[in-house]
């Protein structure tokens, strides 16, 4: 059963482009995103990365962590990551784990099967707060920036 806003997100273990594990335990008292992006160093995907890393300290300033995910395996992130400087860990789904576990929906291009791109917002309790679906590349690092920030207002206030 896919994970639902209010439940606690999946536990992954997937290795970044450095081959180093990586949990959903580690962004414990951190707010977290999750964005799934179809491939390395493509076009769409590549105006993500280089956004969220030009956006990082925005992000760092606000206890926001960002990581990437694909189906590409560490080798490839690695290569994606050093070709443009990415300040963001790219995690390795080869297997599908997350992705399937998180209910990420595929779309087909040219013949071939690619997952959708799609954002996970999870507060520092680990719960997954919002899910954006058939995200658009361009400015979504900026949505989320503000959509935090406003959930994190909500909270101090609550």
């Amino acid at each position: 059963m896919p994970v639902a806003e209010g439940q606690r997100f999946i536990d992954f273990k997937l290795q970044n482009q450095d081959g180093k594990t990586v949990s959903l335990d580690d962004f414990k008292g951190k707010w977290l995103v999750v964005y799934v992006y179809p491939k390395d160093d493509t076009p769409g995907c590549t105006i993500q990365g280089k956004s969220f890393t030009s956006s990082k300290a925005d992000f760092d300033n606000a206890n926001i962590a960002v990581v990437g995910v694909s189906e590409d395996n560490v080798e490839s992130h690695r290569n994606f990551s050093d070709k443009f400087s990415f300040k963001i860990d790219l995690l390795a789904d080869p297997n599908h784990e997350l992705l399937s576990a998180a209910d990420v929906g595929q779309s087909e291009y040219k013949g071939t099967m690619y997952w959708n791109r799609t954002s996970f917002v999870i507060d520092p309790e680990g719960k997954l707060r919002k899910i954006y679906r058939g995200v658009n590349p361009e400015g979504h690092e900026q949505v989320l920036l503000n959509d935090i920030k406003s959930m994190q207002g909500q909270a101090q206030s609550a």
